[in-house]
């Protein structure tokens, strides 16, 4: 009885199917290990945009909601890229454009500038952003000169929902980090989601809050939080793997 073997040609279409298929999705998973922290950064620069967008509209509680999730999402992005080795040029341009645009021009807006001297804040406070991004460098892996404008941004943020858009006591709140962001003093990295249990439980309880808690409890969760680390950042939130 005779075996008819099939052709070598069917078994190397096959194999380079296969292999095709294999290399395909070896690209498509290394397109998500270097760009899933750039997803994330991008989603901080949209709740950034947004929270303008309802800030205009004379919607405060929704802006500072919107500024309250960038917060967690530019923690997260940071130790994102770490964790996958997928740090880059590009992406800490991205970071810093939508650390910007959310925790310098979307936080201003809460100041609400109605004559010229709130107008005067505003923008000063928009440029200690600037000049916080751009022109502040440790030099000390791990270290921040001046303050973090992400956690400036939270504390004002929960200001206004405990004051209910107090506006003097924003505007003198705004003051303060100012003077913090430009003072050049070091902060450390707190490095929430790649350090101490207890650090990764705040993180947690910080998205239980801005999903479930109610203006008064969410405010005075994210003021204990970023009051903590604005003036016990060595003491408190030093990093310890």
């Amino acid at each position: 009885m005779w075996m008819v073997s099939p052709p070598s040609g069917i078994f190397h279409h096959f194999k380079k199917l296969f292999l095709s298929e294999q290399a395909g999705r070896a690209q498509a998973l290394e397109f998500v290990r270097k760009n899933v922290a750039n997803a994330l950064s991008m989603a901080n620069l949209i709740m950034g945009l947004s929270s303008i967008l309802c800030s205009l509209n004379g919607q405060y509680h929704c802006a500072c909601w919107l500024l309250l999730i960038g917060f967690l999402l530019d923690l997260a992005d940071g130790a994102v890229a770490r964790q996958l080795n997928a740090c880059s040029a590009l992406g800490a341009k991205l970071d810093d454009f939508a650390d910007f645009t959310s925790f310098g021009l979307a936080t201003a807006l809460l100041l609400q500038a109605h004559g010229i001297l709130d107008g005067l804040l505003a923008i000063v406070y928009v440029l200690a952003v600037f000049s916080r991004l751009c022109f502040f460098s440790s030099g000390i892996p791990f270290m921040y000169r001046g303050l973090p404008c992400p956690y400036a941004s939270s504390l004002l943020t929960g200001t206004y929902l405990l004051t209910g858009g107090n506006l003097v006591v924003l505007r003198i709140v705004a003051m303060i980090m100012i003077l913090f962001m430009v003072d050049q003093g070091f902060y450390p990295h707190d490095k929430v989601l790649e350090s101490q249990l207890w650090k990764k439980m705040v993180y947690a309880g910080g998205i239980l809050m801005v999903l479930f808690s109610s203006y008064s409890i969410v405010s005075l969760y994210y003021l204990v939080w970023s009051t903590t680390y604005i003036f016990f950042p060595v003491a408190l939130w030093s990093c310890k793997v």
